[in-house]
């Protein structure tokens, strides 16, 4: 058996969470393979909306083991919050969760030095969620970090304190930062974690595999964000991108099947960073009021602009995506023409690649116009009733990135999906 990967291709909030939630069927593990708290996963079904930060999206679907594996981050504190919320809505977690022991730990003072580096950059800061998620990863590289198999030592108080002493000691080092610690209620989350499942994930990721069981493996954030290959320093502390799937997960790369890479049919971007195809205008306000186009983690308004081919095929290739979701094709129903980026002008050349740098002094899109389906989406349930612009659209897509669009988003609830074969032209 393979691992499937599921993944954001532009700046994340692609609704991955959705697309998840509509494939668990078809799997018996869900594992989350990167990123932490920062993530915002929506899901809508019955009329109910639900946000997800560190679980994994399959936990609605019965009899799918959920599993976080060792490349996520985890604040004990949010995840307990969490898991509360699910538990009210009547989610049994008891026997569908698991986490890797080899999972890190976000301290409360992780958090603190998140804040306190933001507000030290000033006019240059890179827009954190600041959950403490980039000084997490900073100790985990610097073999400093407090692991999830650590809460189960006798030493772990010790090892906390003296990590805990140690941020304390840095937080001094940021003139005029005021903080108030107490460690109280995360070290009572401590104590809940230690009662949940914890499993070596990369033994039982293989010997699933192994036993046939189908594994989709759950990106967080998307692949502009990866700390490799996004527009650093613009970008989150982790592999957002499939490779990032085998290290957090502990699968060998020969084992990855297919890669479902999320797009939404416009691009959007929260916090600071290269967007080249941003609009400052009241086209963008009217995307981003169409859309709800507002972080589900931060609630901050989010950067909208027409959709970016070059950038778009940069993600398919760097992730090996071999199918493309499009999602909020609803929302450009307000709109009766659509631009599309196709290709960048840059140092006096027409390119259709993504350069080394996006600055809106280092490229200026180039835009074709196509048709559009004025009109409203959200009730449609077959093919047959998708406007042909809309198919036109897509076909567009497909032949500009090489790789087909297999699923259609006309709305947030699970039933306003639909699968597409292939898209169809007029001729």
């Amino acid at each position: 058996m393979k691992v499937d990967v599921l993944l954001g291709l532009q700046w994340g909030d692609e609704g991955k969470g959705k697309i998840v939630d509509v494939l668990t069927p078809e799997y018996d593990v869900i594992a989350r393979f990167q990123g932490g708290p920062n993530a915002g996963h929506t899901l809508e079904f019955d009329g109910i909306k639900h946000v997800l930060h560190t679980i994994p999206s399959g936990v609605f679907r019965e009899d799918t083991l959920n599993v976080v594996g060792n490349g996520v981050v985890i604040d004990p504190l949010i995840f307990k919050k969490e898991i509360d919320a699910l538990v009210d809505l009547g989610v049994d977690i008891s026997a569908n969760l698991a986490i890797s022991r080899k999972a890190h730990l976000i301290l409360p003072t992780h958090r603190l030095l998140d804040a306190a580096s933001e507000a030290a950059k000033g006019k240059a800061k890179i827009g954190s969620t600041l959950k403490g998620i980039g000084p997490t990863y900073m100790d985990k590289t610097g073999r400093n970090g407090l692991r999830v198999g650590d809460i189960e030592s006798s030493h772990f108080e010790a090892r906390y304190h003296a990590l805990r002493n140690k941020h304390v000691g840095m937080l001094a080092q940021f003139d005029g930062f005021e903080y108030t610690l107490d460690d109280a209620e995360w070290l009572d989350a401590i104590s809940f974690l230690r009662g949940l499942t914890l499993i070596d994930s990369e033994h039982d990721m293989n010997a699933a595999l192994k036993s046939g069981k189908r594994i989709l493996a759950e990106g967080a954030q998307g692949t502009m964000l990866d700390i490799d290959f996004g527009t650093y320093p613009f970008v989150t502390s982790s592999n957002t991108i499939s490779a990032g799937a085998c290290t957090g997960l502990g699968i060998a790369p020969n084992r990855v099947g297919d890669v479902f890479g999320i797009f939404k049919a416009y691009c959007t971007r929260v916090g600071s960073g290269p967007f080249p195809t941003e609009l400052h205008d009241e086209v963008g306000e009217k995307m981003r009021a169409e859309g709800h186009e507002f972080g589900a983690t931060t609630g901050r308004p989010r950067r909208c602009g027409w959709l970016d081919l070059p950038q778009l095929r940069y993600a398919v290739d760097v992730n090996g995506a071999t199918q493309l979701c499009m999602m909020k094709a609803d929302v450009l129903g307000c709109f009766d023409e659509i631009h599309v980026c196709t290709h960048y002008m840059h140092r006096g050349k027409k390119i259709d690649h993504l350069p080394f740098g996006i600055e809106p002094d280092e490229v200026e899109p180039v835009y074709t116009t196509l048709p559009g389906w004025p009109g409203d989406l959200t009730g449609i349930r077959t093919l047959e009733e998708v406007p042909q612009t809309l198919l036109n659209y897509v076909a567009f897509i497909e032949d500009a990135v090489g790789v087909p669009v297999t699923v259609l988003s006309v709305g947030p609830d699970r039933a306003q999906t639909l699968t597409l074969k292939a898209a169809q032209t007029v001729a």
